[in-house]
């Protein structure tokens, strides 16, 4: 069985067909699948698709790119979600200083609701990072003085030494089917994804983003049934049985988001 750890699968690209597409990754093997949420109304949406299926679960919180949009008692409907019984983590949360959409000192303060949300509740956290790893890292260190920081780094896209220093801090590091890129700036992905401890490896999709390498062009919308193609491509680049890769990865979705 494989844990898809990341879907968005409450977005208008599924309105459509999500139900077909849950069929769908039942059949392709995908027996847990974690939604993750953009923002309050995207937080109700994931807890209701997570009360829908015994298979569903749901994270809560404000994307960074999405903290600008944030309105008064955004943050507050999120804070109550987090005590919905198919809640399992909080997110997706994070910095991005790719894309321009909110002020970093801004998206640094809901980083930082999410932590001690996150610490309060003793759920771990979803995180997003885009060209910000510095930053990152140093919230992440300074919550660790609170306690243990629990997590996944998800979609990672960094090389092998910003995954160690977050294996360091106790997080789990996700690919998703960026690694199963062949262009060449995807090389030091690889490299990070070949070497992450096996206590520490996830697999997700991103759905309906980062359709895996064998798709591209064939596929607009990824979905939790491709899952199996990233994990392939990440077994091959560990030098693992598929089969070795799925038990591990599923263990290790159990042990962070402490679901049966």
């Amino acid at each position: 069985m494989l844990v898809d750890t990341h879907a968005h699968l409450d977005l208008p690209e599924f309105d459509a067909d999500r139900e077909a597409v849950l069929d769908r990754a039942r059949q392709a093997g995908v027996g847990a699948i974690v939604c993750p949420a953009l923002h309050a109304a995207s937080s109700e949406a994931v807890v209701r698709l997570a009360a829908s299926g015994e298979n569903l679960f749901a994270a809560v919180g404000i994307q960074p790119n999405y903290c600008a949009e944030a309105r008064p008692g955004d943050w507050e409907r999120v804070v109550a979600l987090a005590a919905e019984p198919r809640v399992v983590a909080i997110g997706e949360t994070g910095l991005d200083r790719h894309w321009d959409f909110a002020p970093l000192a801004l998206q640094q303060d809901f980083f930082g609701r999410h932590l001690r949300l996150a610490h309060e509740r003793n759920l771990p956290l979803v995180i997003h990072c885009r060209d910000a790893e510095a930053e990152v890292l140093a919230m992440l260190r300074e919550a660790a003085g609170w306690g243990p920081v629990r997590g996944v780094l998800h979609a990672f896209s960094g090389d092998s030494k910003f995954a160690e220093q977050l294996v360091a801090l106790g997080l789990y590091i996700s690919f998703a089917g960026s690694v199963s890129y062949t262009n060449k700036k995807f090389e030091l992905l690889r490299q990070a994804a070949a070497a992450v401890p096996e206590d520490r490896i996830l697999v997700e999709t991103d759905s309906p983003y980062l359709v895996p390498h064998a798709l591209r062009g064939k596929e607009k919308r990824n979905e939790p049934a491709h899952l199996l193609l990233t994990a392939q491509a990440l077994a091959e680049l560990r030098g693992q049985t598929l089969d070795a890769l799925v038990a591990q990865t599923t263990a290790n979705a159990r042990q962070l988001f402490a679901f049966e």
